[in-house]
């Protein structure tokens, strides 16, 4: 390629330019080092202008060298623009839109979904401006209007310096201004070597500014030449930004002792007037801010904010988050032990701060059987070393703390501020981010025996043993639940005294259960005194059953006053039985006043009774009321306390009676009542006439009914006119009706949709549909579906999905229908998942696993063997329960 103009090619005019400032150099009769100091350049700027092969010299460079030499510097530059194939030097950097922010050093803090780990994929979270912002907003348009200027953020690590300098510099992208990074070969260097040659519109890049103003061998030049950057008006506009610690800041600020040097005088000058303060938290209304963002579907502020909302300090939990997430993979295996077990304990529920001897004796089976053997014996020391080095935000995946003192006293006769028995032993709490992440990943594991031993031997706050029995019982680890709730029970946990007392019942020692229900009462607690009573009652105590009842309802319980009269009752004392209800109707108990009216009602005296039931306050009281009236042949009464019960708010009193009378066959009693409040535009009274004519063969009067029931709001109605339409084989119709109430999110109308399209062999959308429905329950409907098909790795699929979501007990409903056909195997692997996952299933699916493993799971998921809750003391557990004398 050659100039048209001249016909040079830019090899020979860059060729020409060397010779001409060769030239000049001797005709001045100065060598480079001289020539670089007249001319304010450093020496290698002055080198590569000369060096064969080197780039092309900037425009500031020609000009410097021009002036000194006494050169045409009219002449060179064009000489100069030739060798650059045209372009007007610039000077370094490129255009801001061509930047990625993370090169900028801007913290990544996640990944887009779905996307890949790469650099590319990475995403910023929304931002929410500050006071510094508007700072930098000032420096950023006075720039833009074309005088230069400087602002370094000053705060410490991680609290969103250098983001607010992007989002800052983005209108500047609009009029293709460029951005200059200094970075190679070093910092300071490459500043030093090429600040000279910036040009107008350019914005210099100076992040974490100490590797360029605090180098110990140029950084009061780099002052220098920024300085004079900033005040060379033919240079003008350029904008330089930076961040500082405020460690560095005090440093390069603070005045020398008298007779002492001053090494940092010219970085001193710079900065004067041109920092502002970034502070370490986000402020209320910053949160509020990010907040919203976080509502209108920023993830990454979402997920922030369920760990930093509370001390602000959310810029440090999104810079830091993905680096603790590196430093958990990539540790050693010890550190990454001790993690996943502080993991495992605080997502059972276990108090943020962790006995250091918990943690390192717990850790024990996280670790291979090759890395144990490989550990010294200093292993755990290393260990806590490594994983106390911080990451940004001064973050640390698990660190030493020291628990606050005491405020209050726990215990009248404790000295507040006293130390507490957590409080003297080294404990560590885990990094929040790590604790979300470990609840995410881990959700579906059991932790492993030395967890279980560890807790058993170091743990002694009742309240996490109890948290930790409950987590045993919820993974079926049986024996466990039941050591951790001997150990609890002798540290003072009344809810563990409560579960062994319960078990001591279910196998029949009663007495055992008395004494463990005793020590419960003994701390006034209002279930325990509740069985005692009955307990006493049942024994023929009543004196002694009164009292520990009056005891409990002295708590706030008087559901034991209740109990007590009700079996009173039972045993024909009516009397008795009023006694006990009124004094449980004397503490406010609206259960004791319904009845007190009730035996008011039973003995004739319907005046008092209606006087309580109004005491109560309620229309239910009322209802009650009517219903025995109704039974004994009073329909008029009936009606007329039910008519009274609507009339204080129980709206549904006249439908309960009109259902009595349906239910005893009276058909034209119920109609007539049915048709009374349907005229007054009662949805559910339409609803129940619709049903009546749909029993009696009526379809078509009955779907008329339903639509003008979901006409008037009634949902229930409208699925009843779906579930018509299918049963008469109009599909169609059906989907349609359920397609209107899936527009509206409703959970039954999403699950029958997706089993349609199940079934129509559209697996991705009945899928959708189901996660639209946001239960569990959908998606079993179409995993017990895809089992039913044969599809059993399908089934699977869906059921675990269910479980990820949190619905564990999906798991165990499939393994019901797998022990159900026979296939035990496949019963036993899915309940087994569902049992390290932790089902909080009640009912009939916990069958499923009492009958599979009726004496529970060891940690490591083999059935435990036989053993009672009455026979088996507290073991000493040194690997194991089992390993107990």
């Amino acid at each position: 390629m050659h100039d048209e103009r001249t016909g040079r090619t830019p090899e020979s005019a860059l060729a020409e330019l060397r010779r001409r400032l060769e030239a000049g150099l001797v005709r001045a009769g100065l060598n480079k080092s001289q020539l670089a100091g007249q001319a304010g350049l450093s020496r290698g700027t002055v080198q590569e202008a000369f060096k064969a092969g080197a780039r092309v010299p900037s425009t500031f460079t020609v000009a410097a060298l021009a002036r000194v030499l006494k050169l045409p510097a009219a002449e060179l530059q064009e000489l100069r623009r030739d060798a650059a194939g045209g372009v007007s030097g610039e000077g370094p950097g490129r255009p801001i839109g061509q930047w990625e922010p993370h090169a900028l050093e801007v913290h990544p803090a996640g990944h887009a979904p779905g996307g890949s780990r790469s650099v590319e994929q990475r995403v910023l979270p929304g931002y929410v401006r500050r006071e510094h912002d508007r700072l930098l907003a000032e420096a950023v348009r006075e720039a833009g209007q074309g005088g230069s200027r400087m602002l370094v953020l000053v705060g410490e690590s991680s609290t969103g310096k250098t983001r607010a300098c992007w989002e800052a510099v983005q209108p500047l992208a609009e009029k293709r201004w460029r951005l200059w990074h200094p970075f190679d070969p070093t910092r300071a260097e490459a500043a030093l070597e090429e600040l000279h040659d910036v040009g107008p519109r350019t914005v210099v890049w100076l992040n974490e500014a100490q590797h360029y103003l605090g180098d110990r061998a140029v950084g009061e030049q780099v002052a220098a030449a920024v300085h004079t950057l900033l005040t060379e008006p033919e240079r003008a506009p350029v904008l330089v930004l930076g961040t500082l610690w405020p460690e560095y800041f005090k440093q390069y600020t603070a005045l020398p002792a008298a007779g002492r040097e001053d090494p940092h005088s010219r970085v001193r000058e710079l900065l004067a007037g041109r920092t502002a303060s970034v502070p370490d938290a986000f402020d209320a209304s910053a949160l509020a801010a990010a907040a919203l963002l976080a509502a209108g579907g920023d993830g990454l502020l979402a997920d922030a904010l369920t760990r930093a909302r509370v001390d602000g300090r959310l810029s440090q939990d999104l810079a830091g988050g993905p680096a603790l997430l590196e430093r958990y993979k990539n540790g050693s295996p010890a550190a990454k032990a001790l993690l996943e077990a502080a993991m495992d304990a605080r997502r059972l529920g276990v108090n943020l701060h962790l006995p250091q001897a918990f943690l390192t004796d717990a850790a024990v089976d996280y670790l291979h059987d090759s890395d144990w053997d490989q550990l010294t014996e200093d292993w755990a020391e290393k260990a806590y070393a490594e994983l106390a080095e911080q990451v940004h935000g001064k973050q640390a995946p698990l660190r030493r703390v020291t628990p606050r003192p005491q405020r209050r006293p726990s215990k009248p006769s404790a000295l507040a501020g006293s130390p507490t028995p957590r409080s003297r032993v080294p404990v560590f709490r885990l990094a929040d981010y790590l604790e979300q992440h470990g609840a995410t990943t881990r959700r579906h594991q059991c932790p492993p025996a030395s967890f279980w031993n560890a807790a058993y031997i170091h743990i002694t706050q009742p309240d996490d043993l109890d948290t930790l029995a409950r987590a045993a019982t919820n993974r079926h680890r049986l024996q466990w639940a039941h050591h951790l709730d001997q150990l609890g029970a002798d540290h003072g946990g009344i809810s563990a005294l409560l579960r062994l007392a319960t078990r001591r019942e279910e196998v029949g020692d009663r007495k055992g259960a008395e004494t463990l229900y005793q020590r419960a009462a003994d701390h006034s607690e209002i279930f325990a005194l509740y069985r005692l009573a009955e307990m006493r009652e049942e024994a023929g105590d009543r004196e002694g059953a009164e009292t520990l009842a009056q005891r409990a309802a002295d708590h706030g319980g008087t559901s034991a006053l209740l109990r007590l009269a009700a079996m009173r009752e039972e045993a024909g004392d009516r009397e008795g039985a009023e006694v006990l209800a009124q004094r449980a109707a004397d503490h406010g108990d609206i259960n004791a006043l319904l009845r007190l009216a009730t035996m008011r009602e039973t003995a004739g005296d319907r005046l008092r009774a209606e006087a309580l039931a109004r005491r109560a306050g309620e229309g239910f009281a009322l209802f009650g009321l009517a219903a025995m009236r109704e039974e004994a042949g009073d329909r008029e009464g009936a009606e007329t306390l039910a008519q009274r019960a609507a009339d204080y708010g129980d709206t549904l009193a006249l439908l309960r009676l009109a259902a009595m009378r349906e239910g005893i066959g009276d058909r034209i009693g119920a109609e007539s009542l049915y048709q009374r409040l349907a005229q007054h535009g009662d949805a559910l009274a339409l609803s129940r006439l619709a049903e009546m004519r749909e029993k009696a063969g009526d379809r078509e009067g009955a779907e008329t009914l339903y639509e003008r029931a979901a006409d008037d709001g009634d949902t229930n109605a409208l699925l009843r006119l779906a579930a018509m339409r299918e049963e008469a084989g109009n599909w169609e119709g059906a989907e349609i009706l359920y397609q209107r109430l899936a527009d509206h999110d409703e959970v039954f109308a999403l699950s029958r949709l997706a089993e349609m399209r199940e079934k129509a062999g559209d697996r991705e959308r009945a899928e959708a549909l189901a996660r639209r429905a946001g239960e569990g329950f959908a998606l079993f409907g179409l995993a017990a579906m895809r089992e039913e098909a044969g599809d059993r790795e399908g089934a699977e699929t869906l059921a675990q999905r269910a479980a990820d979501h949190g619905d564990i007990d999906t798991l165990l409903r499939l393994a019901a229908m797998r022990e159900e056909a026979g296939d035990r195997e496949g019963a036993r692997t899915l309940a087994q998942r569902a049992a390290d996952h932790g089902s909080t299933a009640r009912t009939l699916l916990l069958e499923v696993l009492q009958q599979l493993w009726p004496y529970g799971l060891d940690p490591d998921g083999t059935p435990t063997g036989p053993w009672s809750a009455v026979a088996e003391a507290v073991p000493q557990v040194s690997s194991s329960p089992q390993s107990a004398p």
